[in-house]
């Protein structure tokens, strides 16, 4: 029992001693602390005040100007979609003019997806390699685009990556089996039969009622005879 009490008594001591230098330290250094504190809630308030009064406000003026150009866009005029038409921005515009927007953000995938449409796949890859989303559909249609976009520049590695990224990152019902399937028929063409069999059985187990899965029988089918 003695032994312990004087553990406890040193444990004390200890804790005492280390309080008294904390103290000891604030003392001393007094107005360096309050510079310190004083700066953070300096860079607090500026933060706060610059979202409010500047940034919001862009958001909010960038949401009304990006709606011509996403009714262009819907309407498959790309170019006006892109470019504006003299009385209305386009997306260049919005991504130049409010940049720090979640607006612009939205703008670089529609750049992205028009230039595609276009045939300008460098400038696609460009705008969807900017944009940033962790949405459940589009950011798997970003990354399934960009694969697109590097099958039409003939490198098929990167494309095959691109639709395993877009198909692995967010499973649904709506984008998984595309770019499943298109990964399957870029690796049958390559001669990965073996893959592309497993990707095409996979579709049609894991997703039953897609369109997708209607044609798997017929790319399974094939693919077996290749083996053979």
């Amino acid at each position: 029992m003695t032994k312990k009490k004087t553990e406890q008594v040193d444990n004390l001591q200890e804790l005492e001693s280390a309080l008294t230098k904390t103290e000891q330290f604030i003392e001393d250094n007094q107005k360096i602390i309050s510079y310190v504190v004083g700066g953070l809630i300096l860079v607090v308030a500026v933060f706060l005040g610059f979202k409010k009064f500047y940034v919001q406000p862009q958001e909010k003026e960038a949401n009304s100007q990006i709606f011509m150009a996403e009714n262009y866009f819907e309407k498959d005029s790309f170019n006006l979609a892109i470019n504006g038409d003299g009385n209305y921005l386009g997306f260049l515009d919005i991504i130049d003019d409010y940049g720090i927007t979640k607006a612009a953000n939205r703008a670089k995938y529609y750049t992205g997806i028009s230039y595609l449409h276009l045939g300008q796949y460098e400038e696609a890859l460009d705008y969807l390699n900017d944009f940033k989303s962790d949405d459940l559909l589009l950011a798997p249609v970003a990354e399934g685009a960009k694969g697109d976009a590097y099958l039409e520049l003939g490198d098929s590695d990167k494309a095959l990556k691109q639709y395993k990224k877009a198909y692995s990152e967010s499973k649904n019902e709506l984008t998984t089996p595309v770019y499943m399937m298109k990964a399957a028929k870029l690796l049958e063409s390559s001669d990965e039969l073996e893959q592309a069999l497993a990707l095409y059985q996979d579709i049609k187990k894991q997703f039953p009622t897609s369109a997708e899965a209607t044609n798997a029988d017929r790319y399974i089918a094939r693919v077996k005879i290749k083996m053979n």
